[in-house]
């Protein structure tokens, strides 16, 4: 790492001249917030498909220039972070191909890191630095006017560069983090998908399904099921408003890693499912006690 380098790493001074942010939904809105909050980027660029969501950006003074067009925003751009659904990676990645300037960073935010990279390297030229990433944080409300500065304080925050990247580039992404307010880790993108696929991406595929089915009920009985719904249904109504594009391009881009914790989720409800007709008392006593202690042991690392 270079003295110049350091020194910003230590003063607290811009770590970046020019960061485009593409995409402007809750997590490029967030980090739309934070990135000046926090003296990140001299220059903050937003760009976003949708003319009225660039307006309300305008609007909420997230970013110094909006644009709609990509290729235009990211010349000059010493860090590009793609905001947006991972079934647009690769249309992104060949529009701004032509356009970044040698050794300019691009990084993301998206939930799947393997097929992420694979698209990101395939598509971008040797010049670029690839630095994925995955911040672990989010609700379930989307666009600009939804984000705010505080969402990644006190989260997580994983990095997934490929073999032979440069760990300047590396540490300037995890800065930014940091500043952010996020604890950086750094796996490989196959280890990301799997840990991911038990920890966030079954849980929101249980949380669909549960409430499609009480969606299906009968209309008297689904009214009952909404005024009188029990904390445990409001959380799963909370994961299951999620951003619908975001979540079907989850699905199918870790379709194995995510097929695999179904599969052992499938086989533990089975069990449960016997001990409830045996009556098998201790069976879910013993159940309920093991995983009693994972709620614990995720208050005790401030992840509640």
């Amino acid at each position: 790492m270079s003295d110049d380098t350091r020194d910003v790493m230590r003063d607290g001074g811009p770590i970046f001249d020019r960061v485009v942010l593409i995409g402007l939904g809750l997590i490029g809105s967030s980090l739309a917030r934070a990135l000046r909050v926090h003296n990140v980027a001299k220059r903050i660029v937003a760009v976003d498909a949708s003319l009225d969501v660039c307006q309300a950006v305008d609007r909420l003074q997230l970013a110094d220039e909006t644009h709609t067009d990509a290729a235009v925003a990211v010349r000059g751009a010493d860090l590009v972070v793609l905001c947006v659904p991972l079934g647009a990676y690769e249309a992104v990645a060949q529009t701004i191909a032509p356009h970044l300037p040698n050794g300019a960073i691009v990084s993301d935010v998206g939930s799947v890191k393997e097929v992420a990279t694979n698209v990101l390297v395939q598509n971008l030229p040797a010049h670029v630095r690839v630095v994925p990433g995955h911040p672990i944080a989010g609700t379930e409300h989307s666009g600009p006017e939804a984000g705010f500065a505080k969402l990644f304080e006190g989260r997580w925050c994983i990095l997934t560069p490929p073999d032979g990247t440069d760990e300047v580039s590396i540490e300037r992404v995890a800065e930014m983090w940091r500043r952010c307010g996020s604890m950086i880790e750094r796996m490989d993108a196959p280890h990301h998908d799997k840990v991911l696929a038990i920890t966030s991406h079954l849980p929101h595929l249980i949380a669909y399904t549960i409430v499609g089915t009480a969606a299906d009920l009968a209309e008297d009985a689904k009214a009952e099921v909404i005024k009188f719904s029990a904390s445990g249904f409001r959380d799963f109504t909370r994961i299951a408003a999620s951003d619908p594009t975001m979540w079907r391009d989850v699905f199918l881009n870790n379709r194995e890693a995510t097929l695999e914790m179904l599969q052992r989720f499938t086989e533990d409800l089975t069990a449960l499912q016997k001990a409830i007709r045996r009556g098998d008392g201790d069976a879910l006593h013993r159940m309920f006690t093991r995983t009693r202690s994972i709620r614990r042991s995720i208050i005790d690392a401030r992840q509640a």
